[in-house]
């Protein structure tokens, strides 16, 4: 369905835009019909920038998105319309995608003037409905309120129906739950896995291995924006490759393992710029006689379905 080929981003930053910041890093990954991909990283690594580019909100400094075989950049018009009635985003904030002053329900109002100006009202009624129940809402509880009036939980499922509406084929899921209650991440997470079985595709969004275990069948683990390691998600959790997917799988919490140990061995590493592995400075398996801080990995297939861009992958 969504394809994503050799794809940069440069971001011009300093003084007058006089350096360039390389975001994301020659990526390629695809995302299947019915499929939900995990986009896993730290803060920083590229993630929301490959979203963006992917709705059309950044551009490509390099390489190709396609969507259905059409590359999205030449898209112009009525085109990119209805590729935006297609292709949706939810964001981290809730909050940050309404405005204070007019009520919240105003989004729908907008999607039925953009792109349903002929339906009659009991028909757009009744299809807001319907799209407000399938996310768990109830109409009577939730319309003709301000933005502030209602929770996180149920300004994110607004969102999802606003997607709803436009009966899409693919949401870009950009670190949605990460602001939301614990008794209200589950809910959002089940309600993802609904619009999946009804022929949706998602590229999840997540820095939090536990959330991509949960909801996803591939995963794509990306660091300072390129990706080091791929495949289906069960296969990456259960035998990481690369040594940033193993220390990410490290880092997270456990009752049986002292927090202090990972804090000490992520203090001693350092990032730094390499024209080799964007991972070296950091890598406690970096090996010089590999080549790991003078050439660029490239992925390469360890088993089926599970792909490493590393010299020295743990074994």
């Amino acid at each position: 369905m969504l394809r994503l080929d050799q794809v940069s981003r440069v971001y011009r930053v300093g003084t007058f835009g006089g350096q360039k910041l390389l975001a994301v890093d020659n990526v390629s990954f695809d995302v299947r019909d019915q499929e939900v991909v995990a986009l896993i990283g730290e803060s920083g690594s590229g993630k929301s920038t490959i979203g963006k580019m992917i709705l059309r909100l950044l551009s490509t400094s390099a390489g190709t998105i396609t969507f259905n075989g059409v590359d999205i950049s030449t898209l112009r018009g009525s085109a990119l319309k209805e590729y935006r009635r297609n292709v949706q985003g939810v964001f981290q904030d809730p909050f940050s995608s309404y405005n204070p002053i007019f009520k919240a329900d105003r989004i729908f109002r907008i999607i039925r003037e953009e792109f349903y100006p002929d339906m009659t009202g009991p028909a757009w009624n009744d299809k807001l409905e319907q799209a407000l129940r399938a996310v768990g809402l109830n109409p009577g509880d939730v319309l003709n309120k301000f933005p502030h009036q209602l929770s996180g939980g149920q300004l994110q499922r607004f969102l999802i129906a606003r997607a709803l509406l436009l009966d899409i084929q693919f949401l870009v899921a950009d670190e949605i739950i990460s602001m939301l209650d614990a008794s209200t991440r589950i809910d959002v997470l089940n309600l993802l896995a609904d619009l999946k079985s009804r022929g949706l595709a998602i590229l999840f969004i997540t820095h939090d291995l536990s959330l991509a275990h949960y909801i996803s069948e591939r995963a794509v683990i990306i660091y300072r924006g390129c990706v080091v390691e791929m495949g289906a998600t069960e296969k990456v959790f259960a035998r990481p490759l690369h040594p940033y997917t193993r220390m990410l799988m490290n880092s997270v919490a456990r009752l049986d393992k002292k927090w202090d140990k990972v804090e000490v061995e992520l203090r001693g590493q350092q990032a730094g710029l390499t024209r080799g592995c964007v991972y070296a400075a950091r890598c406690s398996a970096a090996d010089p006689g590999a080549g790991c801080a003078q050439r660029r990995p490239t992925l390469v297939e360890a088993e089926a379905d599970h792909l490493v861009a590393c010299f020295c992958p743990v074994r």
